[in-house]
């Protein structure tokens, strides 16, 4: 098979790509926010409002990239694997679109962004061998350390929607953060290496940091360019000028800088990302537009 449809249901975004398994390239792609994760800290559950979201996504996707949604290679993740109802959602979405969702573990969510991330890096010309990755999500954040051929990963069960609505004041959201910064430096030392990560470069993936770095290359939601933002190098700094313009923007420039309804989730994935730029003492990182989706489509080119 040639050319394979991918799709990534993420806690906040719906992601599509039509990949090139001949040249291991993306033909198309197709981005939506549908907020899987809206009020799931609430309730512990998916919505009837989201599910309907998703399955107006999954139909105006199809119809765009003229791919069949039963077709499609599907995976979900954070919001998914925390729902009490996520088996009825499934069923929902099967019904209704024809797709049919796996959900997958962090381990695998982490294996399979890694596997793109490493594609990308090789593409950008930059080091594959050794660097740490972040993946901000919704509903989960996680951090793998890749050595050469092995790598040690982990699922940290807080995302830029579920903090974003956990916490009602950013005083608040920074005090839970130093507590998660604890955890995370705790894995960190945990790992059975010696290899010092100041060597290492920092990647990054992800809405936020890749919002981040577009408008530090002055796009904003409307004129993205994922060429442009691969590769890009967003310094400690730049995550304060972002909070700046936001705290210093109209809506309609907020709108026009972010999209509508990503404002407050990108201010708290700023939050995240200073954490652990914080946790491994870095002052940039590499932005990287590639993750999950492109992870899955080349998994399944190489099984083929």
């Amino acid at each position: 098979m040639r050319n394979i449809v991918t799709i990534d249901l993420g806690s906040n975004s719906f992601r599509v790509l039509v990949y090139d398994c001949l040249n291991f390239k993306p033909i198309s792609e197709y981005n939506q926010v549908v907020g899987m994760a809206d009020k799931l800290i609430q309730t512990g559950e998916i919505s009837q409002d989201a599910i309907n979201r998703v399955i107006t996504a999954i139909n105006d996707s199809s119809k765009k990239l003229g791919y069949d949604p039963k077709d499609a290679i599907c995976v979900t993740t954070a919001a998914m694997r925390m729902a009490k109802n996520s088996n009825e959602v499934l069923s929902c979405l099967l019904k209704n679109t024809g797709a049919k969702f796996n959900i997958i573990d962090g381990k695998e969510e982490a294996r399979l962004t890694l596997l793109a991330v490493k594609y990308a890096l090789k593409r950008e010309k930059l080091d594959s061998d050794n660097f740490i990755l972040l993946d901000i999500g919704g509903g989960s954040t996680e951090i793998i350390i890749n050595i050469k051929d092995r790598y040690f990963s982990k699922s940290f069960n807080f995302g830029i929607v579920t903090l974003t609505q956990k916490y009602s004041t950013y005083t608040d959201l920074i005090d839970d953060l130093e507590t998660k910064k604890i955890d995370i430096k705790n894995f960190l030392s945990e790992l059975d290496i010696e290899e010092n990560f100041e060597k290492f470069n920092f990647v990054a993936t992800a809405g936020t940091p890749t919002t981040i770095a577009a408008i530090k290359l002055g796009q904003d939601f409307f004129h993205y360019d994922k060429e442009q933002v691969n590769g890009t190098k967003v310094k400690l700094s730049d995550l304060q000028d972002c909070l700046d313009i936001f705290k210093n923007s109209n809506e309609h420039e907020l709108l026009q800088l972010v999209g509508k309804g990503r404002v407050e989730f990108i201010e708290v994935g700023i939050y995240i990302y200073r954490a652990i730029f914080e946790v491994l003492n870095k002052k940039e990182s590499i932005v990287l537009d590639d993750g999950l989706r492109e992870g899955v489509a080349i998994n399944q080119c190489l099984i083929n």
